[in-house]
């Protein structure tokens, strides 16, 4: 009965009405005594857990966030005058060409 409760609050969780494998997986595996029973349990269609390694993520701390703002002014000044070298190099030879006319 309580495997069937927790079913149905991943399903409104996940905006449905109906309770999928999907939903029951989430269930058991995020209930910790349940979890242990049904441990060596595999849920066709069930898929696995969301987990994301926190080493894969990307490292942001205040600071950081804090630099970004400041030098975002800055640094779009900067994209915006740099060039490949080709397109560099045409304008170079555009400029000089027009100061020696």
């Amino acid at each position: 009965m309580q495997v069937l409760e927790l079913a149905g609050n991943a399903a409104v969780d996940n905006k449905k009405t109906r309770i999928i494998p999907r939903h029951l997986l989430l269930a058991i595996r995020n209930d910790e005594e349940i979890g242990k029973l049904l441990a060596g349990v595999t849920i066709a269609h069930g898929g696995v857990l969301p987990n994301i390694n926190p080493v894969l993520l990307p490292k942001k701390t205040a600071e950081k966030a804090d630099k970004e703002t400041k030098s975002t002014k800055t640094t779009k000044k900067k994209k915006a005058t740099a060039k490949s070298p080709k397109k560099a190099a045409e304008e170079t030879t555009a400029t000089e060409e027009t100061a020696t006319a």
